[in-house]
């Protein structure tokens, strides 16, 4: 009687076997199912449909850059532009610098009145650079011409006329000529900065083209900056698409690996009790355990977003901001994959593409 509620309770422990697999095996090397097959879990029953007659994982693959013969040149959103003109009445100088912005913003420097030109220079620029701040810094100096210095003569005599009444008034003997210095400073004797103004609104053509010619040299430079910085993230782009590679060929290791040490452990476990464990039994709790930690749309997925990245550059039409949004999506594809592969192989290279993850996203900050 003893023996037989002994062995009762033997039985209804072991009834209790995915939940022992899972606390044993919860840090083992998770095995990865092969695209293509379908893992059917219905009342706790296993059916593996095999769609590939070889039995391998099949995943897409990342074509690399030094294949290619065209790579289209990324803009940085760094860089520095001048330019200059000269002519007998007038000396122009323009010095743009761009850094890094989400938007468009330009801002100028500029002596009175040339400041008010800020937005016909923002107008010029936007043609041209869509992302980052320019600063421009104008100087200007126009040469002199004796026309340009005028008394106002009517505002003046009308000025003295009634300094020189004041004073026979007053009985002053000098008749306000010691204070005539001071009568030029009054309003309107010397002609104010309406006339500066208006050769402000003359200046504009030159320095519209000059302007233009700043920009043009700028755009060089940040073109010259983004194919590096293309070359380099594309370079990048194919160590990620290496040690992907090496996950791949690691996951069918795994799974061999995974189910053998599991089912040696659970009968090094149970053969004290004398009790025997059906086979098909453990591969159904493998292949659950397993479906719970797949990595293989994850695997996809990055392979997916590294074919994508390659497309992308090649846009003409500002792709900095579809890059800093992919290469988020690379980091959470990546993050999954370590955190629900356990295998130390795996994870030493998920350690490896976050690290040329984060050199990628430093150097698309800089791409417009």
């Amino acid at each position: 009687m003893a023996h037989s509620r002994g062995k009762a309770a033997v039985n209804r422990q072991f009834k209790t076997l995915p939940f022992v697999i899972c606390l044993l095996f919860r840090a083992a090397t998770v095995s990865e199912r092969p695209t293509g097959c379908r893992v059917h879990a219905v009342d706790r029953s296993l059916t593996v449909a095999a769609q590939n007659p070889s039995g391998k994982a099949t995943f897409p693959t990342v074509r690399s850059i030094t294949k290619q013969t065209e790579v289209h040149v990324l803009l940085s959103m760094t860089g520095y532009g001048e330019a200059a003109f000269q002519s007998d009445t007038l000396t122009l100088s323009l010095e743009l610098r761009a850094v890094n912005n989400r938007y468009l913003k330009v801002s100028l420097r500029a002596p009175e009145p040339y400041h008010l030109l800020e937005a016909d220079f923002e107008r010029v620029i936007r043609k041209t650079i869509k992302r980052g701040t320019v600063q421009v810094h104008l100087r200007c100096a126009h040469q002199a011409s004796a026309d340009e210095y005028r008394i106002n003569a009517v505002a003046l005599q009308s000025y003295t006329t009634q300094i020189r009444n004041a004073c026979e008034n007053l009985g002053l003997n000098d008749g306000g000529l010691s204070i005539l210095s001071q009568v030029l400073t009054l309003p309107g004797v010397i002609p104010g900065s309406a006339g500066a103004s208006q050769q402000m609104h003359e200046d504009w053509p030159v320095i519209e083209q000059t302007l233009t010619q700043a920009v043009d040299r700028l755009q060089k430079m940040r073109r010259d900056e983004g194919a590096a910085m293309a070359h380099e993230m594309l370079s990048l782009n194919d160590q990620i698409a290496k040690h992907l590679d090496v996950i791949r060929q690691r996951i069918h290791e795994v799974t061999a690996s995974f189910r053998d040490r599991l089912y040696e452990r659970v009968k090094s476990l149970i053969s004290e009790h004398d009790v025997q464990i059906d086979r098909n039994d453990l591969i159904r709790e493998v292949a659950i355990f397993a479906e719970r930690s797949d990595i293989a749309e994850e695997v996809v997925r990055l392979s997916t977003h590294l074919t994508h990245f390659q497309e992308i550059t090649k846009e003409t039409d500002s792709p900095g901001k579809k890059l800093d949004f992919l290469i988020q999506e690379m980091f959470r594809e990546t993050n999954t994959i370590g955190s629900k592969a356990s295998d130390v192989g795996i994870s030493k290279q998920v350690v490896e593409i976050k690290g040329t993850l984060e050199k990628m996203r430093e150097l698309i900050q800089n791409v417009e």
